[in-house]
């Protein structure tokens, strides 16, 4: 069956990823009001998460948030098939990095780079960045349940020389790098909720307690690597520009947990400055303490 909805599935992606933009956006309108209107995908989470973190802003100001959500959240999701086809000059001239400069430093510091990342405006072109760069790109993410897409998502981004490596994997491949003194950038989008164990930290998101992932900080200590930020702002529809912030060229003096702290605050900072550009689709606070 999963090799029956992949032949099914993938000629369609693959059509849509040849669209001219003008026509993807079109079609996103489209799935938009298919999505938003008709069949109501995981509103009633997306409203009781603005709720949550936005509580300052009147209903009308979140129902706006709410809906310019579910646009760039189309928007998105086509532009991820949309690298199936789109050239590597294309996607440099449609995500800036307005300062890539910091990484070729960091690179001559013979040390491996932790790049962490929110869930926020487009996280999917990020793999740009690997053509650019000395290292080869590592990126964490949660695999395919068909594995048959889930091989085709690895070729998407292999066309930009970023390697997808599964949260479970991360620590084996890392240390097999280190241990052969290949350095690389590790791509971490650490926003999302973890599954509450004993050992797990908490801390103030949004202002709301909630767990937090701190593999990021963890496995940069242990493997002494230095860490920075990418802030990414939509600058208008299909049009990104990346910041790259540093976080610490030297981790092992900082406290433990600040690391994890100050992404946080960058990552709110992000969303209040526009909160339309967040993924609120996901169930970041269903673990918090009142």
């Amino acid at each position: 069956m999963s090799f029956i909805a992949f032949i099914i599935i993938y000629p369609i992606l693959f059509l849509i990823s040849i669209l001219p933009f003008r026509l993807l956006y079109f079609f996103s309108d489209f799935v938009y009001f298919l999505i938003y209107y008709i069949i109501g995908y995981r509103k009633k989470v997306v409203r009781a998460n603005i709720a949550l973190a936005l509580p300052h802003l009147s209903e009308k100001e979140r129902l706006i948030i709410e809906k310019k959500s579910y646009q760039h959240l189309c928007d998105m999701f086509l532009e991820m098939i949309k690298t199936m086809s789109i050239s590597g000059k294309e996607i440099e001239e449609r995500f800036v990095f307005s300062n890539l400069e910091i990484i070729n430093e960091l690179e001559k510091k013979d040390k491996s780079i932790a790049l962490m990342c929110a869930h926020y405006a487009s996280y999917e072109w990020v793999i740009s960045m690997n053509e650019r760069v000395s290292y080869q790109g590592f990126a964490i993410y949660k695999k395919v349940n068909n594995p048959y897409f889930d091989k085709l998502v690895k070729k998407i981004r292999s066309r930009f020389k970023a390697y997808l490596i599964t949260t479970k994997e991360t620590r084996s491949v890392i240390e097999q790098n280190e241990s052969k003194g290949n350095h690389a950038i590790y791509g971490f989008a650490s926003d999302q909720s973890p599954q509450v164990k004993p050992q797990t930290y908490w801390s103030k998101f949004m202002g709301i307690e909630v767990p937090v992932y701190i593999g990021a900080e963890v496995l940069s200590k242990k493997y002494d690597m230095n860490v920075v930020f990418l802030k990414v702002k939509k600058v208008k529809r299909g049009f990104y520009q990346a910041d790259i912030e540093l976080i610490s060229d030297n981790v092992n003096s900082i406290p433990d947990y600040q690391i994890t702290e100050t992404f946080l605050r960058k990552v709110e900072k992000q969303i209040h400055e526009a909160p339309e550009f967040y993924l609120w689709t996901h169930k970041r606070w269903k673990h918090r303490r009142l």
